[in-house]
């Protein structure tokens, strides 16, 4: 499973619920594709016309799930493809990034916005989610008339969140855990074991509003488009655990090579990508806390 999406950028963020932002959550289908269309793994290319098969048996799931490893280019070329296919052919009703936050959205831009118009209207955080990774995925939809809509817990929402204790019921104790160990991972073991389950409990919420702002945008005979850190997407723990049984999902995980795979029954796609250079994220994120103890005002690190 990856649970460990840091991205280094997001340190200029420097408070416990932005480096909680970055984190990836997991995901539990419930309502799986046919098994006649299935395929466990794919290249990009071959993504694509498995794309195609699905109108000529079967209609797209209600909601398609994209999981990103965030610092992997062909990841976002993928999504991007992906978009383009689904567009082209009229089956896209929208498009819900994790990159943006909730109540943000492209519906008021003109046909063929400037890139500084879309990313004013969903309110783009250059220092956490550089643009110039991901303008092609969101100007792929913009440019094809298909909405885009921010998805993501707002920072102003998290200090709350990490309060409730609610949260704490939603996955089975298995899944629970898988989540703390997300957090434990992907910030090297170096978070105070009581942080472990209020920053879990940001993670749930963020999955529960991606999932709520997905809901909304359902229409028959097509699909919604949610791209996220690839964490977000498994189903075990993740977006898909919020939807009831009736909703169809799809989960299509991209993997660089060399990367820590995916357990097979987290997902029903996997899309096997080139590898990206190998980087030591936990020595940047001690370098980045050796002045003091991980806690409210300390970054995460990123990792692959």
């Amino acid at each position: 499973m990856q649970l460990k999406t840091i991205l280094i950028n997001k340190l200029a963020h420097a408070t416990l619920a932005a480096a909680v932002l970055a984190l990836a959550g997991c995901g539990a289908l419930r309502s799986p594709p046919p098994s006649s269309l299935a395929a466990d793994a794919l290249d990009a290319p071959a993504w694509l016309q498995h794309l195609e098969r699905f109108d000529r048996a079967q209609p797209l799931p209600a909601i398609l799930l994209l999981g990103e490893q965030h610092d992997a280019p062909a990841h976002q070329q993928w999504e991007r493809d992906t978009i383009q296919t689904l567009a082209r052919d009229g089956r896209l009703a929208a498009v819900v990034l994790e990159m943006a936050h909730a109540g943000t959205d492209s519906r008021a831009l003109d046909r063929n916005p400037s890139e500084n118009d879309v990313q004013a209207a969903l309110q783009w955080n250059a220092a956490g989610w550089p643009w110039e990774r991901y303008a092609s995925v969101v100007m792929a939809a913009v440019q094809a008339g298909v909405p885009v809509y921010g998805g993501n817990l707002p920072r102003s929402a998290m200090r709350s969140v990490m309060q409730q204790a609610h949260w704490d019921q939603h996955l089975p104790s298995e899944a629970w855990e898988r989540q703390r160990d997300a957090i434990r991972i992907g910030h090297c073991g170096l978070l105070p074991e009581a942080q472990l389950t209020p920053m879990a409990r940001i993670q749930l919420a963020k999955d529960e509003r991606m999932t709520q702002t997905a809901k909304a945008l359902l229409q028959p005979g097509k699909t919604v488009l949610i791209v996220a850190g690839r964490g977000h997407v498994l189903r075990e723990v993740g977006i898909p655990t919020w939807l009831p049984a009736h909703i169809t999902t799809g989960v299509a995980v991209a993997q660089a090579q060399g990367a820590e795979p995916t357990r097979v029954s987290d997902r029903d796609w996997l899309v096997h990508t080139p590898a990206i250079p190998a980087e030591d994220h936990c020595a940047a994120l001690r370098a980045q806390w050796k002045d003091g103890a991980p806690g409210a005002n300390r970054p995460a690190a990123k990792q692959p």
